[in-house]
């Protein structure tokens, strides 16, 4: 979708605006958001940021998603100057203006980091959000230092974009992310986070994403539910394997399961790399026994949603693909 197509959806009579899920689960879907609540998001983000009219806002996502058309909302309702450039993994490289304000995926962050005039393009960013996956604990760390200000944001489609945010830069850098003041947060049965954020969102959002809420209100986030392995009868959660291994090795992988007669279901570890005694290796020195791969599969193409996510379910089909061939 271009700037052009998405303004004359936000300026015709209808009161909604079609939007697509980012499809981290599954094919991606459509849904109708309301435009009066896309204008509170904005609102409460750019009162947040303590951004002002006239601040110069980076429009670099794609337009087909929620936080790609947030950013011109966001810009529309608070009387930002916007600069759309095309969508691409080194953003920097088209940045030429003081910016105030822009929302980055992890891949166009670490990108930008390589080189030394990409990386002094994205210092000069005064708010940078980061969103659309998780920010790894290497990434964070290369961040921490940063002159500006750093967020990773949490939230989803159906919250218009974040609800919270959690400081990456700075003295303030934590795990723990904050709630904006008309949000409020819970767990359920299962311990997966309850949103309750009626700017935003109609519903009480029940999520998938089981979570640890501290005392001061603050969340962080352990992994999704539909994520987990129940293995050999432990539960191990696919995220918190991906977050160990990310710490010893640049390999990319995504960690997935298939079933098996003994366990129940096994840890299978997709990778591009033809390398897969490394990460044994890695594995063996740095993972709980029942959390090693008992499958290492090579795969062309390590499967992602078009915003950079694990493709989860597209995973799980190749792992059993590979292994019922077997």
């Amino acid at each position: 979708m271009s700037l052009d197509d998405f303004l004359a959806e936000w300026n015709n009579a209808a009161d909604t605006v079609l939007v697509r899920t980012s499809g981290s689960t599954g094919a991606p879907k459509p849904m109708r958001v309301e435009k009066r609540r896309m204008e509170a998001s904005a609102r409460i983000t750019c009162n947040f940021l303590g951004l002002k009219p006239g601040h110069i806002a980076l429009l670099c996502l794609p337009l087909d998603y929620i936080a790609g058309k947030m950013m011109v909302v966001r810009a529309l309702t608070c009387n930002l100057r916007l600069i759309s450039i095309e969508p691409t993994g080194h953003p920097c490289l088209s940045i030429f203006e003081n910016i105030d304000f822009a929302a980055m995926t992890p891949m166009q962050v670490y990108n930008s980091l390589q080189t030394n005039e990409e990386r002094r393009r994205l210092e000069s960013i005064r708010h940078l959000i980061i969103g659309g996956g998780a920010v790894n604990d290497r990434l964070a760390a290369e961040l921490r230092g940063f002159p500006n200000n750093v967020w990773s944001t949490y939230g989803m489609t159906e919250t218009l974009s974040h609800i919270a945010l959690r400081r990456i830069s700075g003295s303030g850098a934590t795990d723990w992310y904050a709630p904006f003041n008309s949000v409020r947060v819970s767990l359920n049965g299962d311990g997966c986070l309850v949103i309750d954020a009626p700017e935003v969102c109609a519903n009480t959002l029940v999520t998938n994403d089981i979570a640890e809420i501290s005392s001061d209100g603050r969340f962080r986030i352990i992994g999704r539910r539909d994520n987990v392995i129940c293995s050999g009868g432990i539960k191990i959660q696919i995220e918190e394997v991906e977050r160990e291994l990310a710490k010893h090795t640049d390999i990319p992988l995504i960690i997935t399961k298939f079933p098996d007669e003994r366990l129940g279901e096994c840890v299978v570890l997709l990778t591009e790399s033809p390398d897969t005694d490394t990460l044994r290796q890695i594995c063996a020195e740095h993972l709980p026994r029942y959390w090693r791969p008992r499958h290492y599969l090579i795969v062309s193409k390590l499967p992602t949603t078009a915003t950079g996510k694990p493709a989860r379910a597209e995973a799980q089909r190749l792992a059993a693909e590979f292994l019922n061939q077997r």
